[in-house]
């Protein structure tokens, strides 16, 4: 048996030359945002709407983080309709947001309740928003008739000026202020409050272009479109339907001033007359006609409206007809 050197003694073997193996560090996975989760629905802000109306939900981050999606959905009855939408940035901020619109199948309801959350697994926190609900009106309302239909068409009346009546109900006085929309715009003197009045007022139509803007506070009669307005600082404050003379009497034209006034009710009927020149008045009496001039001249107007017009029409203010 041979020797080994004493040098080769002192060599390990191996299986001992090697270090014991450390592990890799490993990097945390980043800790989720905290933010808030903000939702509205656009073009129905006041949770009242028409049917018909487009409008969509919003779905707003304080923070946007790249790779988060955000759960909207509708319901309306047994009807839902969800999806999970990838958050995008805002072009002038660091908020992130989704939009969706309002689904066809919830489309028609009457009440669409609309929800937005991060779901869990997301770059941001898990959050709830706060739930937000829409009614949806039909946009066609008939006489007596109450409802959110009724208030949101007296809403839009009254923004142009026209006189409503009870709040909430499609009344006598808020017919005629359909009426006396309607002849603005040329369209059949009717009371229908239908689709395409609805329309019209949504598209912000109806309203009164004064021919005398500067003559402060003053009354103006449209003999062709048979409508009173009422006007103060440059615009129409009070639109009122009314029956002009008629073609065998017509009205008189031109600029005058209110000279007299009678608080009772004459002989021939006429109720609550300022006169403006002559025999020629607004005064209320039984008779007005939607759809044609009847008057011998004046301007007649409804008995329930001529007190608040007989008010408004002090001695010497100006009367422009046309």
């Amino acid at each position: 048996m041979t020797a080994l050197p004493a040098a080769a003694l002192l060599v390990p073997t191996a299986a001992h030359a090697q270090s014991p193996t450390t592990p890799a560090p490993t990097t945390p996975a980043p800790a989720p945002v905290q933010t808030k989760l903000t939702l509205v629905t656009e073009k129905a802000r006041t949770g009242e709407v028409l049917k018909g109306t487009k409008w969509r939900a919003l779905a707003v981050t304080d923070q946007f983080v790249a790779g988060t999606k955000v759960r909207v959905s509708y319901t309306a009855g047994k009807r839902r309709v969800s999806k999970l939408i990838t958050l995008k940035q805002q072009k002038d901020g660091e908020k992130g947001y989704v939009r969706m619109a309002l689904p066809s199948k919830v489309a028609k309801s009457s009440r669409v309740v609309v929800r937005a959350s991060i779901p869990n697994n997301m770059p941001i926190v898990a959050v709830i928003a706060k739930t937000r609900v829409v009614r949806q009106a039909t946009p066609n309302v008939s006489p007596g008739e109450r409802g959110l239909a009724v208030r949101m068409l007296q809403d839009m009346l009254a923004k142009k000026a026209y006189v409503i009546g009870k709040k909430g109900v499609y009344d006598a006085r808020t017919q005629r202020a359909v009426l006396a929309f309607r002849k603005v715009l040329r369209m059949d003197a009717t009371t229908q409050a239908n689709s395409a009045v609805f329309r019209r007022l949504v598209a912000g139509k109806g309203t009164f272009h004064l021919k005398f803007p500067k003559h402060g506070r003053h009354v103006e009669g449209d003999i062709e479109r048979r409508v009173l307005v009422l006007a103060d600082k440059g615009k129409a404050i009070r639109i009122y339907h009314t029956s002009p003379g008629k073609p065998s009497t017509p009205t008189i034209r031109g600029s005058f001033r209110v000279y007299m006034k009678d608080p009772g009710t004459n002989a021939k009927g006429m109720y609550k007359s300022s006169y403006f020149i002559r025999g020629y008045a607004v005064h209320g009496y039984p008779s007005v006609p939607a759809g044609y001039s009847a008057s011998h001249g004046c301007f007649r107007v409804p008995m329930s409206d001529a007190v608040n017009i007989y008010n408004f029409m002090t001695p010497g203010m100006p009367v422009d007809t046309y």
